[in-house]
């Protein structure tokens, strides 16, 4: 039952980018297709659901206060929680270039079409604020911890595909010269957040 509770915080409740507003840069640029969005959602839900985990076995066995017991009663006093910030994104650095690496061997279409924003996965706030979020929590197991990775994917990927859908549609209507693009996007976006606002009463 507790996962089922942090899937749905994950995906609606606390939703990265209508809750937090975390990776609004490659939300905004990526998403004026559903194709390129759906792509670069994929890749973020697998950044996600492989540093998380790996960031929390970090945490657990080697970061934290007394981390290092395992290895015996003399490191049981060692503390390297200053090193996180620079191990978390050392290992974000690293599966993205994984990630960068597949997309561009086995869709070199999506490849280009993302452009320098599938890269930046690595500098996407998102992506540590899992990270940050996964430490602050203080998730019991790695099995916690990866399902909160997941789900924050997925409603990563909800809210860019999402936003996508409806930038496609609106190329088709008569939106105020002002307002064209970036202008009318912020808005909906901020519409978007109002409405996932509403899962914030359900009683987990």
């Amino acid at each position: 039952m507790d996962y089922v509770n942090i899937a749905l915080k994950g995906i609606f409740i606390e939703n990265m980018i209508f809750a937090y507003f975390l990776g609004m840069c490659s939300y905004l640029a990526v998403s004026k297709t559903v194709k390129t969005a759906v792509g670069l959602g994929a890749a973020v839900i697998f950044v996600l659901g492989v540093t998380v985990p790996v960031n929390w076995l970090l945490e657990n066995y080697i970061l934290k206060p007394g981390a290092l017991q395992w290895m015996g009663a003399e490191y049981a006093e060692f503390d390297l929680s200053f090193l996180a910030f620079i191990m978390y994104i050392a290992v974000v650095a690293a599966i993205t270039q994984l990630v960068e690496m597949l997309v561009e061997k086995f869709s070199p279409a999506l490849y280009g079409a993302l452009g320098i924003f599938l890269p930046l996965i690595a500098v996407n706030c998102s992506i540590l604020g899992g990270a940050l979020f996964m430490q602050e929590r203080q998730y019991s197991t790695i099995g916690e911890a990866t399902v909160f990775a997941f789900s924050s994917g997925v409603g990563w990927f909800i809210a860019i595909v999402a936003i996508a859908a409806i930038r496609e549609k609106i190329k088709y209507s008569k939106v105020p010269a002002p307002l064209k693009g970036l202008g009318i996007t912020f808005i909906l976006t901020g519409l978007m957040g109002i409405a996932f606002m509403s899962f914030s009463g359900i009683s987990l």
